[in-house]
């Protein structure tokens, strides 16, 4: 059987996320310079605006209200590892937050809030990194294995409508801004940036 385009879908964006959270690491290790201040802080916050609006509200629903139902129908003792994922949903949306948090008190409240800052983008790439791994080790290889033409027809179908521009698709008119701010400044292989 041929993979199902949701399952390349799946690995495309959890690859385009691996490398929006490496080049956001890579630019806030690096830090402002006193000329692009400003820009710096906006390409960080879109960078993080991306992150919520995409992978949070878009690819994670997708795989909570389709993919792991369906495995979990098919494998119960998968149940243990799709609430471990669920419950990274969850906690994943808290941490965007948070660091939407911690990067305005960076910007506002001056250089002794940044190490907080950069902490916690550490930890939120390491526990995301493990999160696609989980999936793509456990999940991925089980779906292919037990699910039925109907059920990839619907995945398929779900997951096609994500159009995420960091996964080769032209962003919707609403987003242009958004990812033209990240290609400029967020380094390769996300941006053009330095």
């Amino acid at each position: 059987m041929s993979t199902p385009a949701s399952l390349r879908i799946i690995r495309d964006e959890h690859a385009a996320l691996a490398a929006m959270l490496q080049s956001l690491l890579w630019l806030i290790r690096r830090g402002p310079e006193a000329s692009d201040r400003q820009r710096f802080f906006d390409t960080v916050r879109a960078m993080l605006f991306y992150i919520d609006e995409f992978p949070e509200r878009l690819h994670h629903p997708k795989e909570s209200d389709l993919l792991f139902p369906c495995v979990a129908k098919r494998d119960a003792e998968l149940l243990p590892v799709i609430a471990r994922l669920e419950q990274d949903h969850m906690r994943g949306e808290q941490q965007v937050r948070e660091l939407q948090h911690l990067l305005l008190a960076w910007e506002w409240l001056g250089e002794e809030r940044r190490e907080a800052f950069v902490q916690a983008c550490e930890r939120y790439l390491n526990f995301y990194l493990e999160h696609m791994r989980l999936e793509e080790q456990q999940i991925l290889p089980a779906a292919q294995r037990l699910l039925t033409p109907e059920d990839w027809q619907a995945l398929d179908e779900a997951f096609a409508a994500n159009r995420d521009p960091l996964t080769g698709h032209a962003p919707a008119p609403a987003y242009e801004r958004l990812f033209q701010r990240i290609l400029e400044v967020a380094p390769a292989p996300i941006g053009l940036g330095a």
